[in-house]
């Protein structure tokens, strides 16, 4: 009785966990159209967005993660997909993709709680599509590029 109970409690965690593994986006629209989805959801899971980033951003969450004590917050106290901490989405502009190679450059613009954000994302294109590399907020009083942050241990 116990096997067929393991097998079944296999088969249930392969499903929920394989399809994050295997995301893969043919296009930066795509990808960024899958990384907002959550977003503009009023109960959207964004807690998880490995499979949105490169295998270098990932490694960056990853070396924070260890990095930082139990209880504690690591460099990020923002979610810089959406530029701040809390949400309520609108006006989701993916602007045209300007391609080159393996890697592109888009601008994402959007309303946060009715006040305007524009991001520049540095795509890049690795295990079967485009994944994202870095994100910038290049406006504004509080600039700044979230690979550049964890290089500098959060100090902006």
């Amino acid at each position: 009785m116990r096997l067929p109970a393991l097998f079944a409690g296999l088969i249930l965690a392969a499903a929920t966990v394989l399809p994050s593994l295997a995301a893969t986006f043919d296009s930066p629209q795509a990808l960024l159209t899958a990384l907002y989805a959550p977003y503009l959801q009023e109960d959207g899971d964004t807690s998880d967005q490995s499979a949105f980033f490169s295998d270098s951003l990932n490694a960056l969450y990853a070396k924070d993660a260890a990095a930082t004590p139990d209880g504690e917050m690591g460099v990020l106290d923002f979610d810089p997909v959406i530029a701040g901490q809390d949400y309520a989405i609108s006006k989701l502009v993916i602007e045209t993709p300007d391609i080159s190679g393996d890697s592109a450059k888009v601008t994402v613009r959007f309303d946060n709680f009715d006040m305007p954000q524009t991001l520049f994302y540095s795509l890049v294109r690795e295990q079967g599509g485009w994944k994202v590399d870095d994100i910038e907020n290049k406006q504004g009083e509080y600039a700044w590029d979230l690979v550049k942050i964890f290089a500098d241990g959060g100090r902006m």
